[in-house]
């Protein structure tokens, strides 16, 4: 009988194998992070993003310019989300205190009672505009500069290629989703729409900050699909794959590529963006490569009907999985492939270094052997 206890899984601290220590693990702040697309926060417009349970509050100013801030007016603790932009600051919509980009409180309005006690500024974060995706840096905004944010040379110059960027937000944690998009046994899930068969680990290696694959698969067998990709220019008989702490990416045949950044919003709750982009397709019945703006135009309507059903099936698979974890987070793990178990060291071991980094995994162990 289960320990009456023990009716939710465990703490980071308290896991007793790597599964339980990954399921537990938030992602190192201390990295630049996909937030929102940039086209959806226009000039003057304000939004919510979470980060682990850290609300943060980013808005575009009247010049056109992005910032975070802290969501919370140091006044009643309204969220600053529910006030307005005006020109280039933020004001709280209870009493109107204004804060500007630097966190700092510039107006109050109702002065005839005094200058309020604020000693400390608003915490602020980084942030950067790439490939169409607004980026933020929750951590050390000191360490900021010597991270960065993936370099997609297909997606960079005067030349970029055909693609397009899918989000979704799963209420699953965020080492599920890894699991699920770097392994490959799972394509009975996709049976309909075939975007993988036949895989076949052939090879896998990590190191202290990836974790790198690859299979022999047929890509792209779907009805659809199948009859744009080019055989005979593209192998489409393997993929290589890799988690790249915390990104993860995909590329089969130097043609078809995809990044896959995670969003972790709380223990249960995940928004991924998936960037995909093609160098080109194939005409259908002929041999010829579509340049493109048709390459753009075919992608366009794939989007919708073929990459979208295939990772809404993920998304059920994995809001699935995570009720059935925390249902049955003791029971011993079950793994066939050999890199799901190096996926969930990599997660653990980074967020616990993240901890000794700052102090903070000394603090919740002292909290428990007080308790």
């Amino acid at each position: 009988m289960r320990n009456a206890q023990m009716i939710a899984p465990p703490s980071f601290g308290d896991a007793r194998n790597s599964r339980q220590k990954a399921r537990a693990a938030g992602l190192d702040p201390d990295r630049w992070y996909a937030v929102e697309y940039d086209r959806a926060i226009k000039k003057g417009q304000v939004k919510e993003v979470v980060f682990w349970n850290v609300s943060i509050a980013l808005y575009r100013g009247e010049d056109g310019r992005l910032a975070a801030v802290q969501n919370r007016c140091p006044h009643r603790q309204l969220k600053l989300t529910q006030g307005v932009v005006e020109n280039c600051r933020l004001r709280c919509g209870y009493h109107g205190w204004t804060f500007d980009r630097d966190g700092w409180l510039v107006d109050y309005s109702h002065d005839s009672f005094g200058k309020p006690l604020i000693k400390n500024r608003l915490r602020t974060y980084p942030v950067q505009v790439r490939y169409g995706l607004i980026w933020l840096f929750p951590g050390d905004p000191a360490r900021a500069e010597e991270r960065r944010i993936p370099e997609i040379q297909e997606l960079a110059g005067d030349d970029p290629w055909a693609g397009f960027t899918i989000d979704f937000t799963w209420r699953s944690h965020h080492s599920m989703v890894i699991d699920n998009i770097c392994d490959f046994a799972h394509a009975f899930l996709h049976r309909k729409y075939r975007p993988f068969t036949d895989a076949k680990l052939t090879h896998h290696e990590a190191d202290e900050d990836r974790v790198y694959l690859t299979y022999d698969a047929y890509m792209a067998a779907g009805r659809i699909s199948g009859i744009f990709v080019d055989r005979q220019r593209v192998n489409t008989r393997s993929i290589e794959l890799c988690y790249e702490y915390p990104y993860q990416w995909t590329n089969t045949g130097d043609s078809i590529k995809n990044w896959s950044f995670l969003l972790p919003i709380d223990e249960r709750t995940t928004r991924v963006f998936f960037v995909f982009y093609f160098d080109a397709l194939k005409i259908p019945l002929t041999s010829l490569k579509t340049p493109k703006w048709l390459t753009q135009a075919v992608l366009n309507i794939a989007k919708p009907l073929v990459f979208k059903p295939i990772l809404e099936e993920d998304g059920i698979a994995l809001e699935a999985e995570q009720l059935g974890y925390d249902s049955h987070f003791d029971a011993p793990p079950v793994e066939l492939n050999p890199v799901v178990p190096l996926f969930q060291k990599l997660t653990a071991r980074k967020w616990e270094d993240y901890l000794v980094r700052t102090g903070a995994l000394g603090e919740t162990e002292s909290k428990q052997a007080a308790g």
